[in-house]
């Protein structure tokens, strides 16, 4: 999984983030460049155009659903299989996908927002007990950031 949420676990609202980090920019598409990235509906049609370089595995209820540039599946069992070839997919949202796609996911690359925000869509609540912090780096505000950032990656515990 790959998300960048506030400290009350806002995604976004109107179907849109509510922040713009061109550094974290840069790090989704340095990270999802060549994989299977697999969204919802909604997070999907807030792209201008497909993501270059990336296979685009979308989830809807619609069952008519067709866009060019995507693999159209209805949940997220069947966006797994499509994309097991793939040595890392990457769930790349709304909320509601990451809360289906959590109990699957064996890593989250997160980068934290240090503000709080109004939102309508939420990262889900993860129970950090059972994931291991690999990785930490943070970012402080400059002038082309206006809020603080955290870049974490985070590893599945293992259960024995």
């Amino acid at each position: 999984m790959i998300a960048a949420a506030a400290e009350n676990n806002a995604l976004g609202k109107d179907k849109d983030l509510v922040w713009h980090l061109p550094d974290d920019f840069k790090r989704f598409k340095k990270i999802t460049t060549g994989h299977h990235i697999i969204m919802g509906r909604k997070t999907f049609e807030s792209f201008p155009k497909p993501l270059p370089n990336r296979t685009h595995v979308v989830i809807t209820r619609q069952k008519n659903y067709e866009k060019e540039g995507c693999i159209v599946v209805h949940n997220i069992e069947e966006a797994l299989a499509i994309s097991q070839k793939d040595e890392e997919t990457f769930i790349i949202g709304g909320g509601e996908i990451y809360r289906l796609a959590l109990p699957y996911a064996d890593k989250i690359e997160l980068t934290r927002v240090h503000h709080s925000f109004e939102a309508d869509a939420f990262f889900p609540e993860v129970d950090w007990d059972k994931w291991k912090l690999m990785d930490e780096e943070f970012h402080d505000k400059d002038e082309n950031h206006r809020y603080a950032f955290t870049y974490q990656t985070w590893i599945r515990k293992k259960e024995y």
